[in-house]
């Protein structure tokens, strides 16, 4: 039997399921870049709004690759499960808010007419760093970017989401149609106002009267989502079937824990967020910083030193107490003093759960999938922070490590002279940094930090943070990654 709208009734009873008639629902979200993290987070949500009667916000969902979400959820009509895990157990819940899952390449013309439907009111985004074709040390359009060159020629059969946006609002402005509010829910550093820094200068790269409309019209709140969700195996899908009685081609993996922050701009209208557990607020920028810094940096560390160390999981190298000494001492001492939280936020508590949440045995979250795109993460993740501790003239060893650790795992071979899988935009320029330093880790260093779109020019002209990070690259190498762990576990 296949999960599917004619199988919901023969679900065993403890599995949760659509709490509304989807009949009923019509769309008004269109999700550009569905994935696990989407499928965990922003339609969970949606899924409740819709469980609470507003039966108008419907999500239609849109892959700008890949065919492979679609082929796995159109035969269960949309539906798939979510199993949230923890160290207690697993519960199961099929959900129904994504109504459709469409294929952008197959059909580009469809994807932006959709788009420019009056009825579509809200546009979320999880495309990756990457997705935004931006420079990641500036936060500005890449106008040189493959897929904007393509788009700015051919606007209406667009590669890059930034080119579908804007090809939807073209025909929206033409029309007389308002906008819809676009909302980033990927871990980019004020990721709306990033958004919206690249649509308008991409509109206005279009025209200048289109620029001018996306400019003063278009709302791109910032929003922070905190969720992990570790990629989907073949052991889950066994699993989860054998609990459903049914197949589901594509569940997706959680944790218990949940939280979106979101700027409360929409314009044009948007569901009750607040009352299935969003946070809306005035500002997101705090939270950001906060999970940015704490988690993702937290995250990143792990990631890198964790696989270097022989850990394939985030669960697996926490339980290592270096690396859960070192985690901490990070985040209290050279995170933390970074933060600016509004009154009564409980920073201590946040970080306690985020070791127990990295401690769960459940997830199997993989640190190479943590490590995929670095290039893209470095500056949200721990540049920002060191660039305020140099600026408070504050120590930045541990996070310098984190870096290192970064340089380490791009050399693409681990301590056993195994080759490593190195999945990053940058890559081939990595290879080349690598292979002209021969093996010289101060020219490893020096390359990679030469690299503009990362470090920018500001890091690798000061010795503050060039010293500490071919200092710490020095010990990896030297001393290997769990010695040199361990030593800076204990402040040695």
């Amino acid at each position: 039997m296949r999960l599917a709208a004619a199988t919901l009734d023969a679900l065993p009873p403890a599995v949760a399921r659509p709490a509304y008639d989807r009949a009923g629902v019509t769309p008004g979200v269109i999700h550009l870049g569905i994935g696990a993290f989407h499928r965990a987070h922003q339609a969970v949500y949606l899924d409740d709004i819709l469980a609470r009667g507003e039966t108008d916000w419907g999500i239609v969902a849109a892959s700008l690759r890949s065919a492979d979400t679609r082929d796995a959820l159109a035969p269960q009509d949309g539906l798939y499960t979510i199993a949230v895990r923890s160290a207690a157990g697993e519960s199961l819940r099929v959900i129904g808010a994504v109504g459709e899952v469409l294929v952008a390449p197959e059909d580009p013309e469809r994807l932006i007419a959709l788009l420019a439907d009056p009825q579509i009111r809200i546009v979320t985004l999880t495309v990756t760093e990457k997705g935004y074709c931006h420079n990641p040390a500036t936060g500005t359009l890449d106008e040189n970017h493959p897929d904007i060159l393509h788009d700015l020629k051919d606007l209406f059969q667009p590669k890059s989401a930034i080119g579908y946006l804007v090809a939807a609002l073209a025909g929206r402005f033409s029309a007389g149609t308002p906008p819809f509010t676009i909302v980033s829910c990927d871990n980019l550093p004020s990721n709306g106002k990033t958004l919206k820094r690249v649509l308008d200068r991409f509109a206005a790269l279009v025209s200048p009267e289109l620029g001018a409309w996306v400019a003063d019209e278009v709302s791109c709140p910032c929003s922070m989502v905190d969720r992990i969700v570790p990629a989907t195996t073949e052991e889950d899908r066994a699993r989860v079937a054998a609990a459903l009685g049914a197949e589901d081609a594509w569940p997706v993996m959680t944790e218990p824990f949940s939280q979106w922050v979101l700027e409360d701009r929409f314009p044009n209208g948007r569901p009750d967020f607040g009352a299935v557990g969003v946070q809306l607020v005035e500002d997101v920028e705090p939270f950001e910083h906060m999970k940015l810094r704490l988690l993702n940096g937290a995250h990143s560390t792990i990631a890198y030193l964790g696989y270097l160390a022989g850990y394939p999981t985030v669960s697996e190298t926490i339980a290592d107490r270096n690396f859960a000494r070192l985690v901490r001492a990070l985040m209290d001492e050279e995170v933390t003093p970074t933060l600016a939280m509004p009154e009564g936020t409980d920073l201590a508590g946040y970080k306690d759960a985020l070791i127990e949440r990295f401690s769960n045995p459940a997830l199997k979250h993989r640190t190479w999938q943590i490590a995929m795109d670095g290039s893209q993460k470095l500056p949200q993740r721990l540049l920002g922070t060191i660039r305020d501790r140099l600026a408070a003239e504050a120590s930045i060893d541990r996070l310098a490590l984190a870096v290192a650790g970064w340089m380490r795992y791009v050399t693409g071979t681990d301590e056993n002279g195994d080759p490593i899988d190195i999945r990053d935009p940058m890559a081939a320029r990595f290879a080349d940094v690598i292979t002209e330093a021969d093996g010289d880790s101060h020219q490893i260093a020096r390359g990679l930090m030469a690299i503009r779109e990362i470090f920018g020019s500001d890091l690798p002209a000061d010795p503050r943070f060039t010293g500490p990070v071919i200092e710490a690259l020095d010990r990896l190498f030297e001393s290997g990654v769990k010695a040199t762990v361990a030593a800076a576990a204990h402040g040695r």
